[in-house]
């Protein structure tokens, strides 16, 4: 959902549901790979969805884990298999960056107890938004 200043990322939990805000430019990026939009060419998240293909990683899981203010933070959960067995790797991220890496794998989006603490419910709103913009099929 544009904003002012940039996209209004809403995620829904059983619940609850809050809005990180992130730049307009992330927030179209996101709404490409959810609607499954066709490019022209790679752009960074496809970048590296490749490159994890070649070096057999897969994105398991995301978790926004923590919020300073109104910044919030992710991590990005890989497992990279090779001839030396199975390893799990977890990284810092921006919660943009790891929202597209997971929709871009389908793997799942998850919060930490936390973060839900904190954040304000928006469960009213955002059905309210679906009542006056229903998705498309």
């Amino acid at each position: 959902m544009p904003t002012a200043g940039g996209c209004a990322i809403f995620l829904k939990t059983n619940s609850k549901a809050f809005v990180i805000h992130v730049d307009f430019n992330m927030g179209q990026t996101i709404a490409m790979y959810l609607q499954h939009v066709a490019k022209d060419r790679p752009l960074t998240h496809d970048l590296i969805g490749t490159i994890f293909v070649a070096l057999n990683i897969t994105v398991e899981r995301i978790i926004i884990n923590d919020i300073q203010g109104s910044t919030f933070y992710a991590r990005i959960i890989l497992q990279m298999k090779n001839e030396l067995g199975t390893k799990m790797i977890e990284l810092d991220a921006r919660p943009s960056d790891a929202i597209v890496l997971a929709l871009q794998s389908q793997k799942p989006i998850y919060t930490t107890p936390e973060v839900l603490s904190k954040v304000e419910d928006v469960t009213e709103r955002l059905n309210k938004l679906f009542e006056d913009y229903p998705p498309e099929d």
